[in-house]
Parts: structure tokens; sequence; C-alpha cells
């Protein structure tokens, strides 16, 4: 048989193929995108010199391979949102469980109500630790030595009187506690936590996740709860 090579430059339109391939990649290429791509390949062959249907077979198999993966992706990523989207109301709703329970949460300021307000100070190492209540203005109203403490979380509770004995204003002190043989205010800042009541618990969204409302102190995460007094 004779082929007619005349034909040859009418049925290779190499144009339209190369101009179509850019489109499908930036717009995301599926499995039906690339089997046209395939067909059209073998529409624009040159018939003196076709191209080996292994490596058409070949690109087949590795792009069906590519999309089971990303299915199999798809799945355990919806997988995954749902069993985190559990687990985060079962968090929530097991946390409902403080409500109206005392917990230590950080905070560098105490509520004085009236009555003694307790706290905690983080000891990192043993030594003599001491937390020093100062009112609006940064005056230092109040030193308390708790002498020497071990590592750990160390409880202490302030009853509202300055260092004279008299009483102060309700409302809110900061307060700092140290750890050294120093003067008070001169050693190794410490971590200093505030006690208060659960009064609510809810889910301030993925970035907070489950939250506590404490008393006389706000929103506090669930993850920030050193202890349940």
């Amino acid at each position: 048989m004779t082929i007619n090579t005349n034909n040859v430059a009418t049925n290779t339109p190499t144009t339209p193929v190369t101009a179509a391939a850019p489109t499908a990649l930036s717009n995301g290429m599926t499995q039906s995108d690339f089997l046209k791509l395939l067909t059209a390949q073998l529409q624009a062959q040159d018939p003196t010199n076709p191209v080996d249907n292994s490596q058409f077979v070949s690109q087949m198999a590795q792009f069906s391979q590519l999309s089971a993966t990303q299915d199999l992706l798809s799945s355990v990523n919806s997988l995954g949102s749902t069993v985190g989207g559990a687990l985060q109301t079962s968090q929530t709703v097991g946390a409902s469980s403080m409500l109206n329970h005392e917990v230590l949460v950080p905070s560098t300021s105490v509520s004085y109500l009236g009555t003694p307000a307790t706290g905690a100070v983080n000891v990192a190492s043993a030594g003599n630790v001491t937390v020093t209540i100062a009112d609006a203005t940064g005056k230092v109203v109040r030193t308390l030595n708790l002498g020497n403490q071990d590592s750990g979380l160390s409880q202490f509770s302030w009853d509202g009187n300055d260092d004279s004995g008299n009483p102060l204003a309700q409302g809110v002190y900061s307060m700092a506690a140290t750890s050294g043989t120093g003067a008070a205010g001169t050693g190794a800042a410490l971590d200093t936590y505030v006690a208060g009541k659960v009064t609510a618990v809810g889910y301030g969204g993925s970035t907070v996740g489950t939250y506590l409302q404490v008393a006389g102190v706000g929103g506090v995460a669930l993850s920030q709860v050193a202890q349940i007094l």
C-alpha cells in the first residue's frame, strides 16, 4: 500500500493540542482531561511514525495511580475532619463537668472581692519565693514571703490587707513572683496563677478550642488550666 504523504500535514494539528494543555493544567487537570489529551495526541500523530502505544498505556496507568492517591487523601482528610469534630465535641462536653469548680489558671492579676484571694506560683527550682501585690498605680501594697518552696505549684492566699494590716479597696491588683535569696522582686521571675470558679464552658473555634469562663479572669483555654481545686 502506498501512503499519500500529502495528507500528513493536514492530519497533524499540533497547534490545538499545544494550546489546550496549559489551560487544562492551570485549572487542575482531571482524569477526563488527560484522556481527552491522549485522544488528541493520537489523532494528531504522524501516521508514518506513530507513537508507541505502550507509552500511552504507561501514562494512563501513572495518572490513574495519582488520581487514586488523591481520592484516598481526600477521603482521609474528610475522615480526619469528622473525627476531629467528634473529639472536639466530646472534649467540650467533658469539660462541662468542671462547672462550679475552682481552677488555677495563668494570670498576672488578682481580683479582690472582699474575701481572701487564692493564687499559686510555678516554682521552677527549689528556693525562697516572694509574691508582690501592687495597686493600679504600680505601687507594691503587699509582699508575701512564702519561704523556701520545692519545685512545682506553690499556693498562697491574700487576705486583701496591705503590709500594715489595713484592708484595701475591692478591685483588680497586679501580682508578680520571684525566687532567690535577694530582696523581694530582685530574683528570677516566676509564672503566677489565680484561682477562680468556672461559670461556663464553650467552644471558640479551631484556634482557641474548648475554653472555660472563669470568674474574675474571663475566658481561658482548657489547655491552660494548671490545676482543679
